[in-house]
């Protein structure tokens, strides 16, 4: 796919490619923010992990957000794709939550090893949570 513009002069929307790479690097740097702020809360502000996690979460979600309304998907501000993007990560929360919940003790049967289970169902989880926000962002808020 060429980078294109659309009819009667909207902005170009960018190749499939380009959005992609420019996605996985807007996540890499909302989890930076998100584990950092995590750390920050539970070792500097003695906060608790829960508390501490939702915060972090709101924090890397919000700088998603905002880079890949802008850098990614190069949309206009707008209170319905605002909400729809908080929908949308409020249910992949879940269904990354989920998958990991089930993956793990599967894992950990397999493996009989803490470490392999916690990685192989953090990465399962993350990957299927980031290609279902790529593609619903892409496809229905961000189109």
């Amino acid at each position: 796919m060429n980078e294109a513009s659309i009819a009667g002069g909207a902005t170009p929307r960018l190749a499939l490619r380009t959005q992609l790479v420019r996605f996985v690097v807007t996540g890499g740097l909302s989890a930076v923010v998100d584990f950092g702020l995590l750390v920050v809360l539970m070792n500097l502000a003695g906060l608790d992990h829960t508390p501490a996690k939702a915060l972090s979460f709101v924090a890397g979600t919000t700088t998603a957000y905002l880079i890949n309304r802008r850098w990614t998907f190069q949309a206009e501000p707008s209170k319905r794709r605002f909400a729809a993007v908080v929908l949308l990560y409020g249910l992949t929360f879940v269904l990354q939550v989920g998958l990991f919940a089930v993956l793990y003790p599967w894992v950990l049967t397999l493996s009989g090893g803490q470490t392999a289970a916690q990685v192989v169902g953090f990465v399962i989880a993350q990957g299927v949570a980031t290609a279902v926000n790529f593609v619903v962002q892409r496809a229905l808020i961000f189109r």
